[in-house]
């Protein structure tokens, strides 16, 4: 490691212990004789909604259709991080680098179906190391899809829990147990549970609901993983509750999706509806905290693992380099992060896992990569020494590599379909310029006008797969404008 990296980690590691000291509120200052008993570090409950795109909701002013008032409350009371990237644009190895803070070529889950490699440090498991319960309740995809042994694709053994042993009421991939309106999740002793004629966003809200209405005698780390509006794999298309497609037929469409054929004409309502289900559930649970006198004490997440393009940029929803795959909402409110604030840094999924133990408290595992993003609320200093540069990884569409800094996306691929966990060789295949072509309309690959430019961003690139754990690769120059 360079002796400048040292000293940006020494640096960050400095101004995230002051801000530490203000986050976790003292025992004196915690309320007294509610209903369930407030511990002295912050509890933290991370709501996941699946294929989120980061323009859908409404705080970050860019599409006049979303209905998103109880996610907008939250970014009103908390930090918005505008710029925030996942590091693999697909389910199950973006939630592998989100829970160990290692890049998915590391964790096990370079693609979808495999299990995590259990010897990783977790966030769940170094918050029940500090006295926390971890618990879980809903879609988790980090175990294997299809067991060895014949079992169930949804009930996960308590080894490939990735530390969440308290609460487990999940399945694994919750898309092929589960429909809108009916399904099967499994508790902690693999016991099925059911859901009949309620939709799925809700089921799952109730099941979280029961959960915080209960005295809790330790600080608790709750999970809350929504498929919506992540399509419905058999049916082929988001679905929204019945009748909340119809509201939005004449809607706002992204630019990104309207210069582009896809599916999104057919599939867009849907989608809002699904949004706006997962709105009223975020609202619900606030509200919950807040009955519970809990939300002081407690650190609320709002986050994707992924976007979603509409086959607009291949044949899927994700699984590519644009913003519509791979750029995500994340807010943050609760001890440490009060105040309205908008964050423009750049910064990815394999962030936030150090982030929300450094918030607790809790030592970071000297083996992960990411970076607690504390600093970059009140530290000017800080917000100067940050990189501002994110590696993405692409698996199943290809085997790509991507840097993505504020100003620009540069990617390569070895164009195999992605059956390699790496590559040896990859021809450079697109390029943004985010300044001025955010909607990513125009492919600047291969350009020579843009050759200086590509030349520096690929040697960035190669300092990223190196600092990965993957070999320089050789990168072949583009030949066409693809």
């Amino acid at each position: 490691m360079s002796d400048a990296v040292d000293s940006r980690r020494s640096f960050l590691k400095s101004s995230v212990a002051a801000a530490v000291a203000t986050a976790i509120p003292s025992a004196a200052a915690q309320t007294k004789g509610s209903p369930t008993s407030a511990p002295t570090r912050p509890n933290i409950v991370l709501y996941l909604s699946d294929q989120f795109r980061w323009d859908f909701v409404g705080a970050n002013g860019l599409n006049s259709s979303t209905p998103t008032p109880n996610i907008d409350a939250l970014a009103a009371r908390g930090k918005n991080f505008v710029q925030t990237v996942t590091n693999q644009p697909v389910c199950a190895p973006a939630r592998s680098v989100l829970f160990t803070s290692r890049y998915a070529t590391e964790t096990g889950v370079w693609h979808n179906g495999l299990a995590l490699d259990k010897s990783l440090p977790t966030l769940a498991g170094e918050l029940r190391k500090a006295g926390y319960s971890a618990n879980l309740i809903g879609k988790w995809h980090l175990a294997l899809e299809r067991p060895q042994d014949g079992g169930s694709p949804g009930a996960v053994k308590a080894e490939d829990r990735g530390g969440f042993l308290d609460l487990w009421e999940g399945a694994n991939a919750l898309e092929r147990t589960s429909h809108p309106y009916e399904g099967t999740i499994w508790d902690r002793d693999n016991n099925p549970i059911t859901y009949k004629d309620q939709y799925r966003v809700d089921f799952l809200t109730d099941r979280a609901e029961r959960f915080l209405r209960q005295k809790h005698e330790k600080p608790f780390f709750l999970f809350i993983s929504q498929l919506e509006p992540h399509q419905q794999n058999d049916m082929h298309q988001p679905i929204a509750p019945k009748g909340a497609a119809q509201r939005f037929l004449n809607v706002s469409v992204p630019r990104d999706l309207r210069e582009q054929p896809g599916i999104w004409q057919a599939q867009l309502p849907d989608y809002y509806g699904c949004i706006e289900a997962i709105d009223n559930s975020v609202g619900r649970v606030r509200r919950i905290l807040d009955e519970e006198h809990l939300s002081e004490n407690t650190i609320f997440v709002f986050v994707s693992d992924h976007g979603c393009h509409f086959a607009t940029r291949n044949q899927e929803y994700k699984r590519s380099p644009h913003n519509s795959s791979i750029r995500v909402p994340l807010i943050i409110d609760g001890p440490g992060f009060r105040g309205a604030q908008q964050i423009p840094e750049l910064v990815g999924l394999i962030d936030l896992a150090p982030t929300l133990l450094e918030a607790a408290g809790v030592p970071v595992p000297g083996t992960w990569k990411g970076h607690s993003i504390l600093p970059l609320l009140n530290d000017s200093h800080a917000r100067e020494q940050w990189p501002n540069q994110q590696l993405i990884q692409i698996s199943e569409s290809m085997t790509g590599r991507a840097i993505r800094t504020p100003d620009w996306t540069y990617c390569v691929s070895d164009m195999s379909g992605g059956r390699e966990r790496v590559a040896q060789t990859y021809t450079e295949y697109q390029m943004y310029d985010q300044r001025g072509d955010p909607s990513e309309l125009v492919n600047l690959a291969g350009r020579q006008e843009y050759r200086a430019k590509a030349d520096e961003l690929q040697q960035k690139l190669k300092q990223l797969l190196l600092a990965a754990g993957e070999p320089e690769p050789r990168i072949l120059p583009a030949k066409l404008y693809p």
